[in-house]
C-alpha cells in the first residue's frame, strides 16, 4: 500500500474553484464506457489562494481529450498522476470539456459506476465520483447538472438519472437516448444513473400544495409484487414529512432503482434513489416480518436525505453526521409514529447498545464530528448514525417538541441550497428554541460513552426524596479526561401500586409533572423532591433520554417491579435486561450462586403471562427475550466467551423448563393465525409465537420439535418458516440438514432467501459450524461479487456467532483473515467493514487476544493492503 494520507478536520479549506453547470453524456457499454463532461467553472472568490492551478480528483479512468474554453489542450498543458489531474494554468472563468473512458464490468468495488447483473449502476458517495470522470469530488461544491444517456436500447430500454427527464431520442444502429435536468444545485456523491432492462410500478402522491408528483419503483423482471409495500411506505413517509416538518417534496418525479449487488443499504441521490434489493423488495414468500419493518424504514430514511442531506448537505465528510444522524432521528420517529413508539425505541436501543456502545469502549472509537481520517468510507459508523441521532433526540427532549420544530424550521429556511456544518445546525436549535447549547456541543466532540452512577435516598419524616447524579466517561483514544456533558435525564417516582407521584423540586412553588426531564450538566448534582407520601421506586432513564450507562443501586424485587408495573414501556424491558445480566454475571462469578433471582425473573413472568393481551402481547414477546452474548460481554471488563454462552444458555433453558405449560399454551393460542397480513396485530401475534418456540425447542422434546417441523411445512409466509427453520438447525435436530435442502431447493432463485438460508446456517450455535461456513463459500448459492451473500454468511458468522467465531483454537480469526484478504483486492469498503471483529482484541483472554493481534498483523502487512482495510487494522492494533 502507498503511503496512508490522513486527512484532518483543522486543514478544512474552501475549494479553490467552483463549478457551477456539468453536463455529462454516457456512451454506455459493459467494458469501455467513455464519459463527456462539459464543466462551467469559476474561481471561489473565498478560496484563500486566488491564483492556484486547477486540481480534480480521478481514479481508474483514462483521459481522452482536454478542451479548456473549447482549445484542445497539448499534453505540455497539464499533468495526471493515478488519482489527479493538475492544469496549471487557468483563467478565472472558463469551460472545461473532459473525455475519459471507464470499464465498469471490471469494477468490483462497487464505487462509480459498474454492472450488476447486466444493469449499469452509481454509488458515488463518499468518493466515487472521481471513478467516472475527473472532478472536483468534494460535497461543498454545489452544481446543476444535466444527464444524457446513451445505450443499446434493446439491452438497457431504461435510462435513469437525477431531476427531471426533458427528452428522449432514437438513434442509429438500435440506439436511444434520454437526458434528465436537475434543476437543484448537488455535490458530486449525489449523482446517479441506472440503465437496463428493467420493470416499473407507478403511483403518485399530491403534495399539500397541490402538486402531482409520479413515484417509480424499477426492478427486476418477476419483482413486481415484491415492491407494492415500498411504494406505500413512501407515500407514507412523505405525507409524514409534510406534517412532521412541514417538507414537501420538490421535483416532478421521485424514483427508486432495486439493486442486487450494491455496498450500503440504499442511496438518496437527488430524485432517483438506488437502494439494496433487500432493503425494498418484500412480499409474504421472501420477507419476515422484520424484513417489512426495516424496508419501511429505510425508504422513509432515503426520502427524508430530500431535505436533510440534499437540498441542505455536509460542507466536508467530518459534518457527516449531520445528514446521516439527523435523518436516521428523522427515519425513527416516523417509525415510532405509524408502529408502536416502544417496541421502536426498544429495538433502537438495543441495536445503540450492542453495536455502538461497543464502537465507543474500542480502539476505534471517535467522536461524532470526527477530528481526522484516512479512508472516509470507514467513517460510515454506528457512532455517526446511532449514536448521531441520539444527539438529536436529546436536543429536541431538551428543548420540548415546539421550539426544537423551530429551530428545524429556521434550519431548512437558512441553509436550504447550501454545504453546511454541524455548528450552522446547533445554531438554529440554539436561535429557535432559546436555548445555550455551548456546553451540549462536546457531544460532537468527545468520543465514548457517558456513565450515569445515581444514588438515592427517602426520608419518611421529612418525606423527602434525594436524588444524587454523577456522571463520567472514560478515556477513549486520543482523549485521555472529558469534561461533563449536557444531558437530559427523564424519571418519574412510583409508588407501590405503581401510579408516579406528583414530582416538586425543593424550591419550587408547584408541582411541575408526574415526569420530569432533569437537566445534567455537572460532575455531580443533587436534587431533592417534596410531599413523596410513602417509599418511592424510582424509574430513572425514561424512554432512554440519554445515550449513557446507567448504574443504579436497585435491589432485584426493584427491578422485578419496575419490570411488571412502570408505565414507561422502555424501563420495563430495560429492568429484565438488568436483571438477566445481574443473575448471569453472579453465575459467572460464582457458578454455585443461588437461583433466587432467577426465580424472581420468572415468577415475574407468570404474573405477565396472566395478564397478556392482543394490546401488550408486542411489548411481552421482547421482555421474554434475554439480552444477547454480545450485550453480557460489554459488561466484562475481560470477555469470558464460554462462559457467556454457557450461562445464558442455562437461564434461557431454567425459563424454558419452568414456564413449560404457559408457553406451550401461549404458542398454541397463535399457532394457526391465517392468513398472512402485516399489520401492528398479527406481526405481534407471530412474533409472541415464535419467541414461545425459541424456549421450548430448549427442552430437547420430541413433541416440540414436532410442533417446529409442522410449522416448517404449513407456514404461510417466510416468517414463521424461517423461526421454524432457525430451531431445528439450532437445536440439532436430526431432520434439520433434510429441510434446509428443502428450503434452498424450494427458493434457490430467489437471492433474499438465499441469504436467510446463508445466515440460518452461519448463526447456529454448533460445534461445526465453522467448518459448514467454509464448505458454503464453495455452494452455488455464494457469490463473492454480492455483499449481501458476504454479508449473509461472513458476516453473520463472524458477527452474530460469538461463541463459534471466538472458539479458542483462533480458528475463526484465521477465517475472518483469510477472507478479509482475498475481498479486500475485489472490494475494499466491504472488507473494512467485516474486519470490525477483530477490532476488540484487548477485550479478550490472554490466548484469544494474541490469536486475534497475530491475525490484524498479518492482515497489516498484506502487500497492497487497501486504505479501507489498512487504517481499521492499524489502529485497532494501536489502540
Amino acid at each position: 500500500m502507498t503511503e496512508a494520507k490522513t486527512t484532518f478536520l483543522r486543514d478544512y479549506t474552501p475549494p479553490d474553484f467552483l463549478i457551477k453547470t456539468v453536463d455529462l453524456c454516457f456512451l454506455l457499454d459493459e467494458t469501455s464506457t467513455k464519459v463527456s463532461s462539459h464543466l462551467t467553472i469559476s474561481r471561489n472568490s473565498d478560496a484563500e489562494e486566488q491564483s492556484s492551478p486547477l486540481i480534480l480528483n480521478g481514479e481508474q479512468l483514462e483521459l481522452i481529450s482536454i478542451k479548456l474554453n473549447d482549445r484542445l489542450l497539448s499534453e505540455n498543458e497539464y499533468k495526471f498522476s493515478a488519482t489527479e489531474l493538475t492544469i496549471d494554468k487557468v483563467p478565472r472563468e472558463f469551460s472545461l470539456n473532459l473525455e475519459t473512458q471507464i470499464k465498469p464490468s471490471a469494477n468490483t468495488s462497487l464505487s462509480g459506476l459498474y454492472v450488476s447483473r447486466s444493469i449499469f449502476c452509481t454509488q458515488c458517495e463518499a468518493e466515487g465520483f472521481r471513478r467516472i470522470t475527473y472532478f472536483l469530488d468534494r460535497p461543498d461544491v454545489l452544481a446543476s447538472y444535466t444527464t444524457t444517456i446513451v445505450a443499446d436500447k434493446t439491452r438497457y430500454p431504461v435510462l435513469l438519472s437525477n431531476g427531471n427527464k426533458i427528452s428522449t431520442k432514437e438513434l442509429a444502429n438500435n440506439q436511444h437516448s434520454v437526458t434528465w435536468k436537475d434543476p437543484f444545485k448537488k455535490p458530486s456523491y449525489l449523482f446517479a444513473l441506472v440503465a437496463g432492462n428493467l420493470e416499473f410500478i407507478q403511483d403518485k402522491f399530491v403534495t399539500k400544495s397541490a402538486r402531482k408528483v409520479t413515484l417509480q419503483i424499477f426492478f427486476e423482471k418477476g419483482q413486481k409484487e415484491k415492491c407494492y409495500h415500498a411504494m406505500d411506505s413512501l407515500k407514507k413517509a412523505m405525507a409524514w414529512d409534510e406534517q412532521a416538518y412541514g417538507r414537501e417534496y420538490d421535483l416532478d418525479i421521485f424514483m427508486i432503482a432495486v439493486i442486487d449487488d450494491f455496498n450500503m443499504g440504499a442511496m438518496e441521490n437527488k430524485g432517483l434513489n438506488i437502494f439494496n434489493s433487500q432493503t425494498v423488495l418484500a412480499d409474504p414468500e421472501s420477507a419476515t416480518d422484520s424484513d417489512y419493518s426495516y424496508v419501511t424504514k429505510v425508504v422513509g430514511h432515503e426520502y427524508f436525505h430530500n431535505w436533510t442531506g440534499d437540498r441542505i448537505t455536509c460542507r466536508d465528510w467530518f459534518q457527516l453526521s449531520l445528514k446521516e444522524g439527523l435523518t436516521v432521528f428523522r427515519e425513527q420517529e416516523f417509525s415510532e409514529t405509524i408502529g408502536s413508539a416502544a417496541i421502536e425505541r426498544i429495538n433502537t436501543v438495543k441495536l445503540l447498545r450492542s453495536l455502538q456502545f461497543s464502537e465507543d469502549a474500542g480502539p476505534l472509537a471517535h467522536p461524532v464530528q470526527p477530528d481526522s481520517y484516512i479512508e472516509i468510507n470507514n467513517f460510515y459508523t454506528m457512532t455517526i448514525y446511532e449514536k448521531g441521532a441520539e444527539v438529536i433526540r436529546m436536543m429536541k427532549v431538551l428543548v420540548g417538541p415546539e421550539l426544537f420544530r423551530k429551530g428545524m424550521d429556521i434550519y431548512f429556511e437558512r441553509h436550504d441550497g447550501q454545504a453546511v456544518t454541524i455548528e450552522d445546525f446547533i445554531q438554529s436549535i440554539e436561535e429557535g428554541s432559546g436555548y445555550d447549547l455551548q456546553q451540549f456541543r462536546l457531544w460532537y466532540k468527545q468520543s465514548g460513552t457517558p456513565e450515569l452512577y445515581i444514588e438515592y435516598h427517602y426520608k419518611p419524616e421529612a418525606k423527602t426524596f434525594d436524588l444524587i447524579v454523577k456522571q463520567s466517561c472514560p478515556p477513549t483514544p486520543n482523549q485521555l479526561t472529558k469534561k461533563p456533558f449536557y444531558l437530559p435525564l427523564a424519571m418519574a417516582l412510583l409508588d407501590a401500586e405503581g401510579q408516579a407521584f406528583a414530582l416538586q423540586l425543593t424550591g419550587e412553588s408547584q408541582v411541575v409533572d408526574k415526569q420530569r426531564v432533569l437537566t445534567i450538566k455537572e460532575t455531580e448534582q443533587h436534587f431533592q423532591f417534596v410531599n413523596i407520601d410513602s417509599k418511592p421506586v424510582p424509574s430513572l432513564l425514561r424512554n432512554f433520554s440519554a445515550p449513557v450507562k446507567l448504574y443504579v443501586a436497585y435491589s432485584d424485587k426493584d427491578l422485578a417491579f419496575l419490570m411488571q408495573n412502570d408505565s414507561d414501556y422502555f424501563n420495563r424491558w430495560d429492568a429484565v435486561q438488568q436483571l438477566a445480566n445481574r443473575i448471569v454475571m453472579r453465575r459467572l462469578e460464582q457458578p454455585s450462586a443461588s437461583d433466587e433471582s432467577a426465580n424472581l425473573l420468572i415468577e415475574s413472568y407468570q404474573g405477565l403471562l396472566t395478564n397478556i393481551t392482543k394490546e401488550n402481547n408486542a411489548l411481552f414477546a421482547e421482555l421474554l427475550n434475554l439480552p444477547s452474548e454480545a450485550y453480557f460481554s460489554e459488561q466484562m471488563k475481560v470477555v469470558d466467551v464460554d462462559g457467556i454462552h454457557n450461562t445464558r444458555l442455562w437461564l434461557r433453558e431454567k425459563i424454558a423448563h419452568d414456564l413449560r405449560v404457559q408457553l406451550l399454551k401461549l404458542y398454541k393460542t397463535y399457532q394457526d393465525f391465517k392468513p398472512y397480513t402485516f399489520n401492528e396485530t398479527a406481526q405481534a401475534q407471530r412474533r409472541v409465537k415464535n419467541t414461545c418456540l425459541n424456549y421450548l425447542m430448549l427442552l430437547k422434546d420430541t413433541a416440540i420439535n414436532n410442533l417446529a417441523i409442522s410449522q416448517y411445512q404449513k407456514a404461510d409466509n417466510i416468517t414463521d418458516s424461517v423461526s421454524a427453520l432457525s430451531e431445528l438447525v439450532n437445536n440439532n435436530v436430526s431432520e434439520s440438514a433434510q429441510f434446509l435442502n428443502d428450503f434452498y431447493e424450494k427458493y434457490k432463485t430467489n437471492t433474499l432467501i438465499v441469504c436467510k438460508w446463508l445466515a440460518i446456517q452461519a448463526y447456529a450455535p454448533l460445534g461445526d459450524t465453522l467448518q459448514h461456513v467454509k464448505d458454503l463459500l464453495k455452494h452455488p448459492a455464494f457469490d463473492w461479487k454480492n455483499p449481501n451473500k458476504i454479508r449473509s454468511l461472513i458476516g453473520a458468522f463472524c458477527t452474530g456467532n460469538q461463541a463459534q467465531f471466538h472458539q479458542i483454537s483462533g480458528g475463526g480469526y484465521v477465517f475472518l483473515s483469510e477472507q478479509i484478504q482475498h475481498l479486500d483486492k475485489l472490494n475494499p469498503q466491504i472488507a473494512a467493514r467485516l474486519l470490525r471483529p477483530l477490532t476488540r482484541w484487548q477485550r479478550f483472554d490472554k490466548t484469544r487476544r494474541e490469536l486475534m493481534r497475530e491475525q490484524l498483523e498479518c492482515i497489516v502487512k498484506t502487500t497492497g493492503v487497501s486504505p479501507d482495510v489498512y487504517e481499521i487494522a492499524s489502529k485497532s492494533l494501536v489502540g
